[in-house]
């Protein structure tokens, strides 16, 4: 699998540099653009889960024990986090968003019947596996409500309606980018909030915080480290990535607004990773000077985790669908909420029961990106060759998306 892996990554690595070499300069427009703004609102809310809220604090003490794990010595807890979330790996999302915006419409790879049933379970697959990250990571945010170990029906409960809220706002694609601009603005509010609670209202120097975002520029210095798994829990991480790749390129594609090539790649780039340095520079204080999180903070870092993962599903749920021509037009709505209610609730269900693992679904990512490469080298490289802009039809009006059901 690591074999696999390193592969898939190189091999993605290679294509974004050759895509900048041929198509740096063109313009890149969607079928559904956007203004840029919001363009980065809808990449970073649905191309993040709410492993972003809930997993740092579970791992910066494991990122400092180099005793037990020596491969972490080359830096430091808080530039190894940014590393496993923030900007190099987002190179994934924009290969497909360019894939799925430029090429795609001339090779037709992902029509082919068994590429899009696949695709598709890639998709309903990786929607479950967000809404069961919210599920495992409750009990060690709101102990209060059980144990603090178990999964107790409160739980599932949370889960359940988070499902049932984005399989809703999935029914009209107007909702997308309200909801995108929404979780973007709440996650800066709990930043804003978690940031005063420790440095204006709390006792920490204002230091502190400056000296944190310090040591993210360390990652930038061994940023060659990050590229190739360090051990099995980066692996998991980077399969993690390239199962959502594909989906989420697919659905942003729809929203890119007249960038040049290039500054589609430096804003996912680097639009996104700003607001993660900002998030993992307040969470890394909280966790180095001691400082609790029970009570309010918790729960507001729930709410925010619980909105990250509906616009996710929405994102998702409203692609497959779109896909596997399972709309509310052709449902009726009823019908389309009740498919895919029980569908991802069914499925989370599985991942809880260890039934299925997210690194099968990013080994299968990879193994469509190898295929369609070599789909376009034997059938299309003539079509693909003489690409020089973005499908004709596609014409920058931002006004589109207020037209779409």
């Amino acid at each position: 699998m690591t074999l696999w892996l390193s592969a898939g990554i190189l091999f993605t690595l290679l294509s974004i540099a050759f895509i900048l070499y041929k198509w740096g300069n063109m313009q890149v427009v969607g079928v559904t653009p956007v203004k840029t703004f919001t363009f980065i609102a809808i990449l970073f809310t649905s191309g993040l889960d709410v492993g972003l809220i809930m997993f740092p604090l579970t791992e910066f003490a494991g990122y400092a024990d180099i005793k037990a794990s020596p491969e972490y010595g080359f830096t430091n807890p808080l530039a190894i986090e940014f590393g496993f979330w923030g900007f190099l790996i987002w190179g994934f999302y924009f290969l497909t968003c360019f894939y799925f915006c430029v090429i795609e419409p001339k090779v037709k790879f992902f029509e082919i019947p068994l590429v899009k049933l696949v695709n598709n379970v890639v998709i309903i697959g990786t929607c479950a596996f967000t809404a069961f990250l919210l599920l495992s990571n409750l009990p060690w945010y709101l102990p209060a409500v059980g144990d603090g170990e178990s999964i107790v029906p409160t739980f599932y409960l949370i889960v359940f309606a988070a499902i049932c809220f984005a399989a809703y706002s999935s029914t009209s694609i107007r909702y997308v980018r309200f909801l995108s601009i929404t979780t973007t603005w709440v996650f800066i509010a709990l930043i804003v909030a978690m940031w005063a609670g420790a440095f204006v209202f709390g006792d920490s120097e204002m230091s502190a915080y400056t000296n944190n975002l310090a040591l993210i520029g360390d990652y930038f210095a061994n940023i060659h480290h990050f590229v190739l798994p360090l051990n099995d829990y980066h692996e998991f991480y980077l399969f993690w990535w390239f199962a959502w790749s594909i989906m989420i390129g697919q659905f942003t594609s729809r929203f890119v607004g007249g960038l040049k090539t290039y500054q589609v790649l430096a804003a996912m780039l680097i639009f996104p990773s700003i607001p993660i340095a900002a998030w993992f520079a307040v969470l890394y204080h909280y966790h180095d000077a001691g400082i609790a999180t029970d009570g309010l903070v918790n729960f507001a870092m729930v709410f925010v985790g619980i909105v990250f993962v509906i616009n996710s599903l929405d994102s998702l749920i409203r692609l497959y669908t779109d896909n596997l021509n399972l709309t509310v037009a052709r449902l009726g709505k009823r019908n389309y909420l009740l498919l895919n209610i029980v569908a991802l609730s069914l499925l989370t269900l599985l991942f809880k029961l260890n039934f299925l693992q997210i690194q099968w679904v990013g080994a299968i990512v990879i193994a469509i990106f190898f295929a369609g490469f070599g789909f376009i080298l034997v059938n299309k490289f003539k079509t693909v060759k003489t690409i020089q802009s973005s499908p004709k039809e596609n014409a920058i009006d931002f006004n589109k998306i207020e037209t779409i059901s």
